[in-house]
């Protein structure tokens, strides 16, 4: 009997060390280096434990025990893409009035089924800028415990705000006396909003620096936290080595921002010559959706998008990509991000064709979803190329994103951390 638990016992173990010595080789006809911009043609990528551990040329692998060897002789690599403004709790479809009956709960599975959508579009790593009820936090431990498929998540909590603005809820009538959970009015105040998120999981801080496009009774334009309520809330956040994302709209809102000294400005519609000069100062990324105005503008009467909101999408739309072509003109850095629920999740790839469309290269707008969102998380020696060292984050798309953008749209191939969601 002890003869036969011994086997037994040195058999799992042999059995647990070759799966453990598993690796993993992909092929394919060529593969874009986003750093170079070069596409390097019969690549063999060799990832071990979720990690590359060798990027070579003309090589066939030497396959032993349970290694998977994949071909993809007519595809092209990139790196696994990154869109650093999404809600994955919210569905554009909904509306206004449906939504207010949502429980957490509920937003947290719609959370769980948008993510996977948004992974199987090739987004490995996404940034979720505000939710209610710490849901999509709760979602991305999920994600990371393997209970759940979704991209990587960096996630805020509520998002900070002062009353009756943008990150308020101004929908319910005063007898109910609500206000949204994000609201903190004064630096004190707002410190303590801060603490909170952090001690309930979120690793990014978002604030409303000025009003917004779908909130009511907000003015767009109109700046909203006082400098020094938005200095308390960076110094708070970087105090703890958390990035923080301001949305701005309106030329003050996102100057203060900046001077602040915000990480990512979000939106940034209306941006003067002076706000461009202090974002090059102060290196500060923008994220500018500016692909969503289409949908919202087709579809946003249908989905029960009010009247004052639809008017507002129209004052920002043309002004937020004339501020894009001028931010990319002086050589502002820019991040990938789409505010991906005002339209469908899984569509994120769509914007990319509008950044070349209003001012940048094709590998401009695939390093904005690569390795500037990488540096805007201080992740950039881990995300955001197919490089030895580096997360397992590919996708496959059959010809050059370089001459074609719009091809990021339809992904053939996805693997996050070596393992492959889509084939």
């Amino acid at each position: 009997m002890k003869k036969t638990l011994l086997s037994s016992t040195v058999a799992l173990l042999c059995f647990t060390s070759l799966q453990a010595q598993a690796v993993t080789y992909i092929s394919a006809k060529a593969m874009l280096d986003v750093q170079s911009g070069k596409l390097i043609t019969s690549p063999l990528i060799t990832i071990d434990n979720g990690k590359i551990t060798a990027v070579e040329r003309n090589k066939k692998p030497t396959i032993k025990n349970n290694d998977e060897y994949i071909q993809l002789p007519e595809l092209t690599l990139v790196p696994g893409l990154m869109d650093m403004h999404v809600h994955l709790t919210s569905d554009p479809t909904v509306s206004y009035s449906e939504r207010l009956g949502q429980s957490v709960p509920r937003m947290a599975i719609k959370a769980a089924h948008f993510a996977k959508k948004t992974l199987e579009a090739g987004f490995t790593t996404v940034r979720n800028v505000g939710a209610p009820g710490y849901s999509v936090i709760a979602v991305r431990d999920g994600i990371n415990a393997g209970d759940i498929i979704g991209p990587r998540i960096w996630a805020a909590g509520p998002s900070l705000g002062i009353t009756g603005g943008h990150c308020d809820n101004n929908r319910l009538p005063p007898e109910l006396k609500y206000q949204a959970e994000g609201v903190a009015n004064g630096p004190w105040n707002a410190r303590i909003k801060v603490r909170e998120n952090i001690k309930y999981g979120a690793n990014v801080i978002k604030f409303c620096a000025t009003g917004g496009v779908f909130s009511k009774g907000t003015k767009v334009g109109v700046q909203q936290y006082a400098l020094s309520e938005m200095t308390a809330i960076v110094e708070e956040a970087h105090m703890r080595d958390l990035p923080v994302a301001a949305h701005a709209h309106g030329t003050n809102g996102i100057k203060a921002a900046i001077k602040a000294g915000v990480d990512s400005i979000e939106h940034a519609s209306f941006l003067d010559d002076e706000a461009i000069q202090l974002a090059l100062k102060h290196g500060t990324w923008l994220s500018m959706d500016i692909y969503n105005t289409e949908y919202t503008l087709a579809y946003g009467e249908q989905n029960g998008v009010d009247e004052e909101n639809l008017n507002k999408e129209r004052q920002v739309s043309k002004r937020q990509r004339d501020s894009f072509t001028r931010a990319v003109k002086a050589g502002v850095k820019m991040v990938f991000g789409t505010d991906a629920a005002i339209y469908p999740h899984g569509d994120n790839a769509k914007q990319f064709s509008r950044m070349v469309k209003y001012g940048m290269t094709e590998l401009q707008a695939i390093q904005a979803s690569t390795i500037n969102s990488a540096k805007l998380l201080k992740m950039d020696k881990q995300l955001g190329q197919i490089k030895k060292g580096f997360s397992g984050d590919i996708i496959a798309v059959k010809g050059s994103p370089l001459n074609d953008i719009s091809i990021l749209e339809n992904v053939s191939f996805v693997m996050k951390a070596g393992i492959v969601y889509k084939q």
